[in-house]
């Protein structure tokens, strides 16, 4: 098992005494004034503080200690065929106009000798998604810390999702999604084992909407 600091600095986590509620609340106060709304009328008197919460747990991931997470959910097992995780729902938010993109993620892996508890691999993913993030990235983090934490033969993640900030301004396209891929070892070498994981996962598969 890994250390703490090494998780850490793995997940990317932010060491500190967490978030800012009083300058969110002040911020939310501003940007209702600022729009021409009224902070002290009844439905909008405690939006400011339900903001700053509302924050405080969409943002959690920059702050989950992955040591707690994964703990010691590792085991030795004598299995060298792919484990797949699909249809696992998250949802997160955009770091360019703070609208929420919301999709799923597929996570498979070959283990080399050792394998991770089942529910640890949404958690890992919720880790992540609960930050301010791009698509591209996110699908990246949950594979880079999977292969450090595993040291598996290969990882393979593949996440789609729908993204607000096209759907409701700019372009304004509800229809369209975005697929991203991140394929290590293994699924980058091999095509055979790529290709049995995307069609693993295209099996059956709904598509995505609200």
């Amino acid at each position: 098992m890994h250390n703490p600091e090494e998780l850490f600095n793995a997940a990317s986590i932010i060491c500190d005494d967490g978030i800012d509620h009083e300058t969110i609340r002040s911020s939310v106060t501003k940007i209702l004034k600022a729009v021409g709304e009224d902070p002290e009328r009844e439905g909008l008197l405690n939006t400011p503080n339900r903001v700053a919460k509302s924050y405080e747990e969409l943002l959690a991931g920059y702050r989950i200690d992955p040591y707690k997470l994964i703990n010691g959910a590792m085991f030795d097992v004598d299995y060298d065929e792919m484990v797949i995780v699909r249809d696992i729902e998250f949802y997160s938010l955009c770091e360019h106009h703070m609208l929420p993109f919301i999709g799923r993620a597929h996570v498979a892996y070959i283990p080399d000798k050792k394998v991770i508890g089942l529910s640890k691999i949404p958690r890992i993913v919720d880790m992540f998604a609960r930050r301010l993030q791009v698509q591209e990235r996110l699908t990246s983090q949950v594979a880079c810390f999977l292969d450090e934490v595993l040291h598996p033969h290969g990882v393979a993640v593949v996440i789609e999702a729908l993204h607000l900030c096209s759907m409701m301004r700019g372009v304004k396209k509800h229809d369209s999604r975005m697929t991203t891929s991140s394929m290590l070892g293994y699924f980058r070498k091999n095509l055979a084992t790529r290709t049995e994981f995307l069609d693993n996962i295209s099996r059956s598969a709904e598509p995505l909407h609200f």
